[in-house]
C-alpha cells in the first residue's frame, strides 16, 4: 500500500486584524509559520467558517453573528497549502444562497476542493473522493443543525444525521481505501465531548470510518483510539481573530491533526499552536507551552476514556452554564427582567406541569418535530 499524509485544521475565519493583513497581501505575517507544515501534506483541509460575499450582501435572519469575508480568504487558504475546505458549519449560509454560490465559485477558481456544502442538500451531502498515490480517500463532512442547513431545494450545509451518515460511510467504504468523517459541532467553549457526541462518533467508526475529526467549540479537546481508529473531539480555532475585546482563553489555542495513511494502522500526531492573541498570526507551540499542551491533552484523554467521568463533567458544565438556555422558556424578554428573575425577585409564571410538558415536547422525537414546525410557523407569522 502507498503511504500518504493528511492534515486537518479547525476553523478559519478571515475577520478583524487578520482580514486587514490579508487585504494588504501580507499572508506571511498570519500563516507563514505553518505554511511549510501544510505543504508537506498530500491533502489538507481547514473548516472555512464564513461565506465569501461581494458588495453589501444580504444577511439571513438568525441569532448569533453573521460572518463573512472577501475572496482573499480563499486565496490565502490556497497560498498556505490547503487543498480543500469543509463547508458544513453554522455560518456557511450567513449571507444566503448568494454567499454559498460565491464561496463555491471562488473555491473552484482557485482549485480548492469543497465538501459539506452546496446549492442543495444533494450537493451538500456528497462525499468527496480523492486519488492520492494510487489510493482513494473518501471525505464526509456534516454539521449540527443551526441556521445553515441545506434542504432539497435550498443551499447550505450537510446536516448531522447518523442514519444518513451511516449509509454514506457504507458506500464510501466500498469505493475508497480510507474513509474520513469530519463533523462540526459540540458545546462552544467546552473542551470535552458530550456523551452523545462520543456515542455518535464511535458509531461512525463502527460503520466503517477510519478516523473522525471534530471542530466548532472554539477550544481544543482530547482524543481517543476506538477499535484502532482515532477520534479527535475538537481541534479549536485555526485562524479566527477575536470577535469581542475579551474571549475565553481556549479561543487562542488549537491543534492540527496530521495522519499518515497506508500503514497497517493510522499513524497520527498533533501540531499545536497559538492563534490571534497578541498578534493576528498562527504560531507553533514550543518549549513550556508545548509541554503544558501535552499535559492538558493527557488529562482530557483520561476523562474521555472514562464514560462515568465524562458524563459527570458534562452534567457539571451543563448545570453551571444552563441559565442562558433556561431563560428562553421564561416570559421575560430583556436582561433587566431576567436579572431580576435570577435574583428571585420575579416568579417563573410557568407551573411544574407546564414545564413537564415543555420537557416532553423537546425530549420526544415526534413532539420535537411538531414543536419545531410550530416555532417556524410562529417566526413566519411574526415576520408578517
Amino acid at each position: 500500500m502507498n503511504v500518504f499524509k493528511v492534515i486537518i485544521a479547525g476553523d478559519i475565519c478571515p475577520t478583524g486584524r487578520v482580514a486587514e493583513l490579508f487585504n494588504k497581501n501580507d499572508y506571511e505575517a498570519v500563516l507563514g509559520e505553518v505554511k511549510e507544515t501544510l505543504q508537506k501534506a498530500n491533502i489538507s483541509f481547514a473548516n472555512f467558517e464564513c461565506p465569501v460575499v461581494e458588495g453589501e450582501g444580504v444577511p439571513i435572519e438568525k441569532c448569533g453573528p453573521n460572518l463573512r469575508c472577501t475572496a482573499k480568504g480563499i486565496e490565502v487558504v490556497k497560498w498556505a497549502g490547503f487543498s480543500g475546505v469543509t463547508l458544513a458549519n453554522n455560518h456557511f449560509l450567513d449571507y444566503g444562497e448568494g454567499g454559498v454560490a460565491k464561496t463555491l465559485e471562488v473555491c473552484k477558481e482557485h482549485g480548492i476542493d469543497t465538501v459539506g456544502g452546496g446549492m442543495n442538500l444533494n450537493e451538500a451531502s456528497s462525499t468527496l473522493y480523492k486519488e492520492i498515490n494510487g489510493e482513494t480517500l473518501a471525505v464526509i463532512n456534516c454539521c449540527e443543525h443551526e441556521f445553515s442547513i441545506a434542504t432539497e431545494t435550498t443551499a447550505g450545509s450537510n446536516p448531522l444525521n447518523p442514519v444518513k451518515q451511516y449509509f454514506a460511510i457504507k458506500e464510501a467504504r466500498e469505493k475508497a481505501d480510507y474513509v474520513l468523517v469530519i463533523v462540526h459541532g459540540g458545546h462552544e467553549h467546552y473542551n470535552l465531548p458530550s456523551p452523545r457526541m462520543q456515542e455518535t462518533y464511535r458509531f461512525f467508526v463502527d460503520a466503517g470510518a477510519d478516523a473522525v475529526v471534530n471542530h466548532h467549540q472554539h477550544c481544543y479537546s482530547g482524543y481517543e483510539v476506538y477499535h484502532g481508529k482515532p477520534i479527535f473531539y475538537g481541534l479549536g480555532n485555526f485562524c479566527f481573530d477575536k470577535l469581542y475585546d475579551k474571549m475565553p482563553d481556549g479561543w487562542y489555542e488549537g491543534y492540527m491533526v496530521e495522519m499518515v495513511l497506508g500503514e497497517e494502522k493510522i499513524e497520527y500526531r498533533l501540531i499545536p499552536y497559538t492563534q490571534c492573541k497578541e498578534t493576528p498570526s498562527v504560531e507553533l507551540m514550543k518549549g513550556e507551552y508545548y509541554a503544558k499542551f501535552l499535559e492538558n491533552i493527557q488529562q482530557l484523554n483520561a476523562i474521555i476514556a472514562d464514560p462515568k467521568e465524562l458524563t459527570k463533567r458534562h452534567e457539571e458544565w451543563m448545570e453551571k452554564n444552563g441559565s442562558g438556555f433556561e431563560h428562553q422558556y421564561l416570559p421575560y424578554s430583556n436582561r433587566w427582567l431576567i436579572s431580576a428573575y435570577i435574583r428571585h425577585l420575579f416568579p417563573s409564571f410557568l407551573s411544574r406541569k407546564r414545564l413537564l410538558m415543555l420537557q416532553n415536547h423537546l425530549e420526544c422525537e415526534s413532539h420535537r418535530e411538531r414543536s419545531l414546525f410550530a416555532l417556524k410557523r410562529l417566526v413566519d407569522k411574526h415576520k408578517k
